[in-house]
């Protein structure tokens, strides 16, 4: 490690502060009209919704389970309407082109420097030969712009196996021998796995980030082209009160079903929701923890974490910690920015359900104990509404189950022994009856803005010649957009019970472990496919059985969760394979321009992962 450059970094308290007056200099000027726009949209698309709701159960009075019904479909209709409204803002965007409100470019000649800049890579038992990899095709990229004096690179371990630190070890000593002395590389391995990834940050902070003007965080599975980090530390230096730029990092390297569905999603629907909330948070964004340049002086000053009062696994340490430390900074005055349409940042999702359910499950605590952060004092309001979004991402799993088992038993109250003699349980009849073209009116609202965000996003790309073209065309876009939405409505079934279940357990004072992630192959024994997933089968076989019985209608009704539920292990083990996989790939079938013609930086990698 080089000399210390200490830096003081105060632990921050939740219970006194104020929010810094004036607006950043970076805020756009028509933010308060974007907001009221999303918001005032969001809030008359649900006012609408909830009256014609209201009107279908209103007649004879709204008995307790009815009311019921509207507590819960109001909040999640909001939900919907709410990423409808910041999908179109989004589409908008990518079709007027529009340049960021920090006018980073995105091509051209790269800037001069003038300031250093960090690069923090922590890690937790990862695969050396893989993480140092990728770091050696980022900082052979970033010595490539010339630009090399003012980055350094930093490996922060955390780790506990033994074994996996002596190869880290020798794996950091052979890439600083074959980088030489063209740019600055080191390596810490902590002995004390205090606030996990958040206390190895901060501790950098404390005894080295005096001598660096930024820092910018990576994970283990991230990659950064290096002419990216030019043009973000050149936007730092442009824009003094900016703390921190949050980059949209595209998912790569996708093998398995699963993950080549992530990253095709994320590369044709993720794009028009990262323009729409960069378009309306404008200078009170948020950061996710990685793929971000940071403003070391700002983060130091505002972002040390406190201890949350109460028991595990709401108190303790912040898990979450990245929401928290954004906000945390624009409480301080400072601005943070998100900058979607600046290329050349990557990485690497999950090869499974399994491992994202295993991800999600440490999401889903962290998320929930921000609601002890919410109330903080002198946050700025965008910044709650971050906090409050990542809790809602929890709480609509077990609100969409209340819902749908709710909706089931009112018509089962009504055909029930109390019910005028003869009538029969048939659900959708029931729903119908009192209003049936409101009914379905409302049934297709709900359904439009639930798909427009993909619809939209698919429709952006088909409209690129250039990105269309590079995703296989138009028919392998569409054939794609109809396979990912059929697999992710049978999954969709396994991740509502499993994330209403990650919030009992919570709830209940269940900790969710520090776990390594698995990074390629994703898939598993049958003998484990059986354990973690022949319950719901089980449970799905049942529920068709006993819904049938009932009526065929309920079974009819409730068909596309049970199908979910009882298909959970070959849906799982299919989109878990690499060889299923691969057969796609040869079709054209999620292709990404990444994917059909890999950036420098990727392939780089991908030699150096192989040994070549």
């Amino acid at each position: 490690m080089p000399p210390e450059a200490p830096l003081e970094m105060p632990v921050q308290s939740l219970d006194a502060g104020r929010l810094a007056r004036g607006r950043p200099s970076s805020s756009p000027a028509t933010i308060g009209r974007r907001r009221a726009l999303v918001f005032g949209t969001t809030a008359g698309l649900t006012l609408v919704a909830a009256y014609q709701l209201w009107w279908l159960l209103r007649a004879g009075g709204i008995a307790l389970l009815e009311a019921i019904v509207l507590a819960l479909f109001v909040p999640l209709f909001a939900w919907i309407a709410f990423s409808f409204a910041t999908a179109v803002a989004g589409f908008v965007q990518l079709l007027r082109r529009r340049p960021s409100s920090l006018d980073i470019p995105v091509d051209g000649p790269l800037p001069a420097l003038s300031t250093r800049t960090a690069l923090l890579v922590p890690v937790y038992n990862e695969d050396p030969r893989r993480t140092f990899a990728g770091v050696q095709a980022v900082l052979e990229s970033v010595v490539a712009t010339g630009r090399g004096a003012h980055f350094e690179c930093f490996i922060l371990s955390d780790t506990r196996d033994p074994d996996i630190a002596a190869a880290e070890k020798g794996a950091f000593l052979a890439l600083r021998a074959r980088l030489g002395d063209r740019i600055g590389v080191y390596y810490r391995r902590r002995q004390d796995n205090r606030e996990r990834k958040a206390g190895n940050i901060a501790d950098w902070v404390r005894r080295y980030g005096g001598a660096f003007a930024h820092m910018l965080i990576l994970d283990a599975d991230s990659l950064m082209e290096g002419a990216t980090l030019v043009r973000l530390a050149a936007a730092m230096e442009r824009h003094p009160d900016l703390a921190l730029v949050q980059t949209l990092p595209l998912v790569v390297n996708g093998n398995t079903v699963f993950a080549r569905m992530q990253q095709f999603s994320g590369r044709v629907y993720g794009q028009v929701i990262a323009h729409g909330v960069a378009w309306w948070h404008g200078a009170e964004g948020n950061y996710w923890g990685h793929n971000a340049i940071i403003r070391t002086r700002a983060f130091a000053a505002c972002a040390g974490l406190p201890v949350l009062q109460g028991r595990a696994p709401f108190g303790g340490s912040v898990l979450s910690h990245d929401f928290v430390e954004a906000a945390l900074m624009r409480r301080g005055g400072w601005a943070v920015h998100m900058a979607p349409a600046l290329a050349g940042s990557y990485e690497e999702g999950p090869p499974s359900l399994t491992d994202m359910l295993v991800r999600d499950r440490r999401w889903c605590q962290g998320n929930l104990q921000h609601a002890l952060v919410v109330p903080a004092r002198g946050l700025h309001w965008v910044s709650r509404s971050h906090l409050l979004v990542g809790i809602g991402h929890y709480l609509t799993a077990p609100m969409w189950a209340m819902l749908m088992l709710v909706g089931l038993a009112i018509p089962l109250q009504a055909s029930g022994p109390f019910a005028p003699a003869g009538a029969a349980y048939a659900p959708l009849a029931y729903w119908r009856e009192a209003d049936p073209s409101r009914f379905l009116w409302l049934f297709a609202l709900t359904m439009v803005l639930l798909f427009a965000p993909k619809l939209l996003g698919l429709l952006a790309t088909l409209l690129d010649r250039r990105l269309r073209r590079a995703c296989g065309g138009g028919w392998r876009l569409a054939a794609g957009a109809v396979l990912e939405t059929v697999l992710a409505a049978l999954m969709a079934p396994v991740t509502m019970y499993l994330q209403s279940r990650g919030v009992a357990e919570v709830l209940a004072g269940r900790d969710s472990g520090w776990n390594p992630q698995r990074r390629d192959d994703g898939s598993l024994p049958m003998s484990e496919l059986l354990s973690r997933y022949g319950g719901m089968t089980l449970f799905g076989l049942g529920a068709a059985m006993a819904a049938y019985l009932v009526s065929p209608g309920l079974a009819a009704w409730m068909s596309p969760v049970i199908a979910g539920l009882v298909l959970s292990i070959p849906v799982v083990a299919l989109t878990s394979s690499p060889g299923a996989g691969a057969w796609l790939r040869r079709r054209g079938i999620f292709a990404t321009p990444e994917e059909t013609a890999p950036p420098a930086i990727l392939r780089r990698a991908a030699e150096l992962r192989r040994g070549e």
